[in-house]
């Protein structure tokens, strides 16, 4: 099956395939749920293969991608018509352009001027449509994916490169998603996890959450993905929020507002990391039969953290471990270190029942 979404720190593309076929092992899935739902990829594999899906994030971005590819349900016709009609507006200097384009003699800037101006033009008169929620989504997506395939980034929006991508140099053309037939009952919550799992059973819950990083001297907002994709939620809101620093990010994604309790570097008074005291509790706490979950050897648990916090909780079925540098998958060693001790990335899919 096939999936699209933009560049993303920590996309599971790669590793959808097997996470497919450990659903496909299970019996008696049908309600499933993908609860940090990011670009939406691992959701809309899940609705493909027909299982009634809930996608959910604290996203506006993942929330406008699930509704375009989980909800939407108007013909292609409909939605090629009002992009047709956005592609061949006449561009001009506006808001975005005024703070992320850039003449081929400025650089540091995510889009060169003659794509914002597009933008401008095409994010105003998305207003001016006035179009239902979801069909809203579809364009805003459509958007979205045009700009992420001319921008001038590593992939995330809190820096930008001296020198233009060769991307950038490409015209803004808008796209219709690659939407698929919905035979499935699917839901989009833009949603606290805990209050997602509180209020909801499912047969079978995945779970990515943002591991921050094992640095203890980088706190955990430089790599939050609400800073890293900023640009994202403004086009989205369309509120042309007071901006700061060198990548014009809006305010409140500064470094001190609003972090993710999963990528908190900090331990409490018993010396325990915060961040897994936090994923504990969210096991714990899942109504689901089965649970699967992600996590990176670059994350703060240690080998004995995470066998604790996942024994406790249910019995462990499958553990597996991908090394993206050999694309190698396979059953994990469980050593008395981390299988990672050699310094080299992996991440884990560890599948367990409650």
């Amino acid at each position: 099956m096939k999936t699209e979404g933009i560049k993303y720190a920590g996309s599971k593309l790669k590793i959808i395939p097997t996470i497919v076929e450990l659903l496909s092992e299970l019996k008696d899935v049908r309600n499933v749920l993908d609860g940090f739902s990011g670009s939406t990829r691992v959701s809309q594999a899940f609705a493909q293969l027909g299982y009634n899906t809930t996608s959910n994030d604290v996203a506006a971005w993942s929330e406008v991608f699930a509704t375009c590819f989980l909800k939407s349900n108007k013909p292609d016709r409909f939605y090629q018509d009002i992009l047709d009609h956005l592609n061949q507006l006449d561009g001009y200097d506006g808001w975005f352009t005024d703070n992320y384009g850039g003449e081929e003699t400025q650089t540091k800037r995510p889009f060169q001027a003659k794509n914002t101006r597009k933008l401008d033009a095409i994010r105003d008169e998305i207003e001016v449509l006035n179009l239902a929620w979801e069909d809203k989504c579809v364009i805003l997506t459509s958007l979205i994916f045009a700009l992420d395939a001319v921008d001038s980034t590593m992939g995330h929006y809190v820096a930008y490169l001296s020198v233009w991508s060769p991307r950038s140099y490409k015209d803004l053309f808008l796209k219709l998603p690659k939407r698929f037939e919905i035979k499935s009952n699917n839901c989009v919550f833009r949603a606290d996890i805990f209050d997602t799992i509180n209020n909801n059973k499912f047969d079978f819950v995945y779970l990515d959450p943002p591991y921050g990083s094992n640095n203890e001297k980088m706190p955990p907002s430089r790599v939050r993905y609400n800073s890293y994709y900023h640009i994202w939620t403004t086009i989205i809101q369309n509120d042309k929020p007071q901006i700061f620093g060198k990548a014009n990010r809006r305010e409140d994604s500064r470094d001190a507002v609003d972090s993710s309790v999963f990528e908190e570097f900090r331990k409490n008074e018993q010396g325990h990391f915060i961040a897994m005291e936090a994923l504990g509790k969210l096991i714990k706490e899942t109504q689901s039969h089965y649970v699967l979950l992600s996590y990176s050897s670059g994350g703060r648990a240690t080998k004995q953290e995470l066998n604790d916090i996942i024994t406790s909780s249910g019995k462990l079925l499958k553990a597996i471990e991908i090394d993206y540098k050999k694309n190698v998958m396979g059953n994990m060693r469980w050593t008395n270190e981390w299988i990672n001790s050699d310094g080299k990335y992996h991440e884990y899919l560890f599948l367990m029942e409650k």
